[in-house]
């Protein structure tokens, strides 16, 4: 069995300020070195916010620099209980703050099942191409199930 330690060798702590008010005041939480996989960028979601564990439907956004180690995790919307709206001047206002060069959006299924939508499907192509036109790639869009995640760039669907 692997443990935090085999699976980020390398310690790096950063500070998310939006995440660190709701958890703990001025928590440190760990991350991997470089978000460069879907697990890896299952398992950062998963330790920096509650999308495993949401009874709403939330959408956020992964900033990650050249290297791809995150700079920033922040939540942009909290939907109901099946949909949440997002719109790619959200998104992409969150990575332009936090400096990004790439990114990562993520949103969960309350329901537990974390195959993809056709209108999962939708928003990926959109921010994909928005994403282009900025200059910011979208690297994945990973969904949250229950103790599980489905890749959209794994799985081809943009």
């Amino acid at each position: 069995m692997l443990t935090n330690k085999d699976k980020y060798p390398v310690t790096r702590y950063v500070k998310f300020e939006k995440v660190v008010r709701e958890k703990i005041e001025g928590g440190y939480y760990h991350i991997p070195e470089a978000c460069n996989s879907p697990e890896r960028m299952y398992d950062t979601i998963i330790e920096l916010t509650d999308a495993a564990r949401e009874t709403q439907e939330i959408f956020g956004v992964i900033s990650l620099n050249t290297k791809m180690k995150v700079l920033s995790c922040t939540i942009i919307h909290k939907g109901s209980v099946n949909s949440s709206i997002v719109t790619p001047r959200d998104v992409f206002k969150e990575a332009l703050t936090a400096g990004a060069t790439s990114i990562a959006v993520f949103h969960n299924h309350p329901s537990g099942d974390s195959f993809r939508s056709s209108e999962d499907i939708e928003v990926t192509k959109r921010l994909h191409e928005a994403g282009k036109i900025m200059g910011i790639d979208l690297v994945d869009h990973i969904i949250v199930g229950d103790d599980e995640f489905y890749s959209l760039k794994e799985h081809g669907d943009f």
